[in-house]
């Protein structure tokens, strides 16, 4: 069994990859399309058990790793070239030919995700939904778009792991509401105080846990949502030509923040069906939480930096949906500009109403 996958074109020879845009891997040098189902027999190794799996990695003699450090290299098929990756690396790219690899002992076993989401969008197409979240914002310097340039892009498939789980909750809320009026000697309020209850059930499935210490949670709960229902079942064509890493962080170290999400998303849910009170606070809250199933999946995700004055900007979108975030930098300039603008504009309507009630 080999540890390397590289997808060969048939026809040519020339190193094959995955095509957002067809959903089919396909061949740069003859164009070449192939469907993902008939080159599922690259993945007959990752049915193995793990005790199967024994690392085969090829040392140079000029530089030995040491696993110690974290790092991994072996020799291309291809070119004959070493390449380093970290110990974490699923799919990756040759350095020096540019073939696109797949680090089957990083997939088999315990390690093999049961979904992949594969990607829908292209390396074009986010460089174009970067320029589009940059339109748009007032308080973005506009220096910006024109000086920072992209020093990376790549599309990812990071490492989540996916929770089912039913609900109970019951959760008690002190509400108010505020009533107003006037006669021609005083100005009455009157606040009332309300105990609201709200109790039942709810469904959640594929509550999404990044499953890599090396992405920002953050950042990675901000491209969400993806559609779960697009999942397919796993295969590693799907990676040919991206980047893929696999879980650093186990299932039972993500079910506490797995956990946290799924009460927050509950008590905003039940906080919804309160409508009508002017302040709701929750004063008792009793959630259970009783997991059904775990499944470890491959998501898509597109990364860009981007450097300006020195500084170092990281955006992400989703490579299923195309929705993109990442912080920018603000034009302060602009900023006290637009503020003075809004001052001026709430002091010239508090004149206006002031003067209205002189004059009655």
């Amino acid at each position: 069994m080999a540890d390397i996958i590289e997808y060969k074109c048939p026809c040519c020879g020339g190193a094959i990859s995955f095509d957002s845009k067809i959903q089919k891997l396909k061949c740069p040098y003859c164009d070449t399309e192939f469907e993902v189902e008939d080159l599922k027999s690259y993945d007959e190794a990752l049915s193995e058990s793990d005790d199967e799996k024994e690392a085969k990695w090829e040392d140079t003699p000029e530089t030995e790793w040491s696993e110690d450090e974290g790092v991994r290299a072996y020799v291309c098929n291809s070119c004959g070239g070493e390449i380093v990756c970290d110990e974490n690396t699923s799919a990756t790219s040759c350095p020096f030919c540019g073939n696109p690899v797949v680090l089957t002992e990083r997939l088999g076993g315990m390690l093999k995700p049961d979904c992949v989401i594969p990607f829908r969008f292209g390396k074009e197409e986010a460089k174009k939904k970067l320029l589009e979240h940059f339109s748009g914002k007032k308080l973005l310097p506009k220096v910006f778009k024109d000086e920072n340039h992209i020093d990376e892009i790549k599309g990812i498939y990071v490492p989540f792991w996916l929770f089912d789980s039913d609900v109970d909750a019951d959760i008690r809320y002190r509400g108010t509401k505020v009533r107003t009026w006037s006669d021609s000697s005083y100005n009455y309020t009157e606040t009332s105080y309300f105990s609201v209850f709200r109790k039942g059930t709810l469904d959640f499935e594929n509550v999404p846990v990044d499953g890599s210490s090396k992405m920002a949670d953050d950042l990675m709960e901000s491209v969400e949502p993806f559609n779960a229902s697009e999942a397919v079942d796993f295969q590693t064509a799907y990676l040919a030509g991206y980047l893929a890493d696999k879980y650093d962080v186990s299932r039972d170290e993500s079910i506490g923040r797995a956990n946290k999400r799924i009460r927050k998303s509950t008590e905003d849910c039940f906080q919804s069906t309160a409508r009508g009170y002017a302040t709701l606070r929750t004063e008792h809250s009793n959630i259970g939480i009783n997991g059904r199933r775990t499944r470890y999946a491959l998501y898509p995700v597109w990364l860009l930096n981007t450097t300006w004055r020195g500084n170092k900007y990281t955006f992400a979108m989703n490579g299923q949906t195309g929705k993109m975030v990442g912080n920018l930098p603000m034009d302060k300039g602009a900023y006290w500009k637009w503020w003075g603008l809004y001052a001026g504009i709430v002091s010239a309507v508090a004149f206006g109403i002031i003067s209205l009630i002189s004059l009655l």
